[in-house]
C-alpha cells in the first residue's frame, strides 16, 4: 500500500522510514512550491488558513503520484486544524479520488481510536504490535536527531563568516540523516553533522540580537510556509530560537511533559485555560524567552487562525510587563518573501536600536 503524509519541516526523512519499516511503500509527494499553493488554494474554501491549504496542495500532488493513503494528524478545542481531516477527505471525493484519509490525534484525548487505526495500519502492512515498537523507537531516535541538528544550524548560522554555508552543511546533514536506517547509524550521522556544523568558520567574537520565535506548529516548522524565516534572519546576523519543534510537541500530546508543565505555568498570569492550538504556548514562551534575557519575540499565525488571534490580544499586556517588544506576522498565500524581509529588517533595526540605548541608559518600551 502506498502512504504519503503531510510535508512539515525535516519530519519527511523519518516518517518516511516508519512507513517503509512497518512494510507500507512510503511514497513522497514533492517539496511544496507555488504548485503546490496554487492547487491547495484553487480547492480549498476561501476561508481556510494557509496550513489547510498547503496541505490540500501537497495532498493532490501525492495523489497524482499514486498515492492510496494520506495520514495526518488533528487538533482540539478552538482551532479548526480539527476538521482538517474531515473536509481533506470530503475535497479529494469531490475530486473524483479514492485515496482514504487518516487522523491521528491526541493519544492522551483518543486512545483507543489512536490504537485501532494503527492496528489497521499494521493489519495491512502484515507487521505485528512488537515490530511495530522497535521500528517506532528507531524513527524517534532519528526525529530528535533531526530536531537537535536543525536547532544546531539556528545556533550557528549567525556566527557564520561565509553566508549561506550553514544551509549549505545542513541540507548535507539531511542527507545523510535520511540514509541512517539503524539506531548506530541514526547516532553516527548525527554525530557527524554536529562535528560538520561546528567546523563552519565562525566569528565569536560577533553580539547577535536573540529572538524568539512563536506561533502555530505548522507555519514555525514548515520552511515553505514561513517563507524560511529562521534562516532568513540567520543570516542577517540574529540568533533564533523557537520553543516548537515536532519531537517535543509529540511528548506533549503522548503525556503532560515537563516542557507543556513549565508552558502551563509561564502563561497562568495571562491565560488560564486552554484555547486549543498553540496559542497557549505563544502566550508562556513570550514570558520564557523575556526572562531568558531576549531581545524580541516574533509570533507567526496563519491568517484568521483563532488560537493565535487570542494570543495577540494578550501580547501588548506581555510585551510592556516582560519588556520585550513582540511583532505578530500573519501568513497567507498573499504573503511573498519580499515583504517578509522587509518587515524582518525593520523590526531588527528596532531591536538594534533599543539595545544601543539600553546600553547607554534607561529605556522604556
Amino acid at each position: 500500500m502506498k502512504i504519503s503524509f503531510p510535508i512539515m519541516g525535516n519530519s519527511y526523512i523519518a516518517f518516511k522510514q516508519l512507513i517503509r519499516d512497518i512494510g507500507h511503500e512510503p511514497l513522497m509527494a514533492p517539496m511544496p512550491s507555488a504548485r503546490t499553493m496554487t492547487l491547495g488554494t484553487m480547492y480549498s474554501p476561501e476561508f481556510a488558513c494557509i496550513p489547510f491549504k498547503i496541505l490540500m496542495g501537497t495532498y493532490i500532488e501525492a495523489i497524482e503520484k499514486g498515492t492510496d493513503v494520506i495520514i495526518s494528524s488533528g487538533g482540539h478545542g478552538p482551532c479548526r486544524a480539527g476538521y482538517y481531516g474531515i473536509l481533506h477527505q470530503r475535497i479529494i471525493n469531490d475530486l473524483g479520488y479514492n485515496t482514504k484519509v487518516i487522523v491521528f490525534d491526541s493519544v492522551i484525548r483518543t486512545f483507543g481510536d489512536f490504537v485501532k487505526k494503527i492496528s489497521w495500519l499494521l493489519d495491512e502492512g502484515k507487521t505485528g504490535w512488537w515490530r511495530f515498537a522497535t521500528v517506532f523507537h528507531v524513527v524517534w531516535d532519528k526525529l530528535m536527531a533531526l530536531d537537535e541538528i536543525e536547532i544546531l544550524s539556528f545556533h550557528i548560522r549567525p556566527y557564520e563568516i561565509n553566508k549561506g554555508e550553514t544551509s549549505r552543511v545542513y541540507s548535507k546533514c539531511l542527507e545523510m540523516m535520511d540514509q541512517a536506517e539503524n539506531r548506530v547509524r541514526i547516532r553516527e550521522a548525527r554525530d557527524a553533522c554536529f562535528q560538520l556544523l561546528h567546523s563552519i568558520p565562525q566569528d565569536k567574537s560577533r553580539e547577535p540580537l536573540k529572538i524568539g520565535v512563536i506561533g502555530e506548529i505548522y507555519v514555525l516548522i514548515e520552511p515553505f510556509a514561513n517563507l524560511d524565516m529562521q534562516a532568513t534572519l540567520g543570516e542577517m546576523g540574529v540568533f533564533t530560537e523557537r520553543g516548537t519543534h515536532l519531537s517535543n510537541w509529540t511528548k506533549d500530546n503522548m503525556f503532560m511533559s515537563r516542557h507543556q508543565s513549565r508552558i502551563i505555568t509561564a502563561a497562568k498570569p495571562y491565560l488560564r485555560q486552554m484555547i486549543g492550538g498553540h496559542g497557549i504556548n505563544s502566550v508562556a514562551e513570550t514570558v520564557l524567552y523575556a526572562q531568558r534575557g531576549f531581545d524580541g519575540v516574533i509570533q507567526l499565525a496563519p491568517f484568521s487562525c483563532i488560537p493565535e488571534i487570542v494570543a495577540k490580544g494578550l501580547m501588548p499586556k506581555i510585551s510592556r510587563d516582560a519588556g520585550i517588544p513582540v511583532m505578530t506576522i500573519f501568513l497567507d498565500e498573499q504573503m511573498g518573501k519580499a515583504g517578509m524581509q522587509t518587515r524582518l529588517e525593520a523590526f531588527v533595526d528596532l531591536l538594534q536600536q533599543r539595545r544601543q540605548k539600553r546600553l547607554g541608559g534607561a529605556v522604556s518600551w
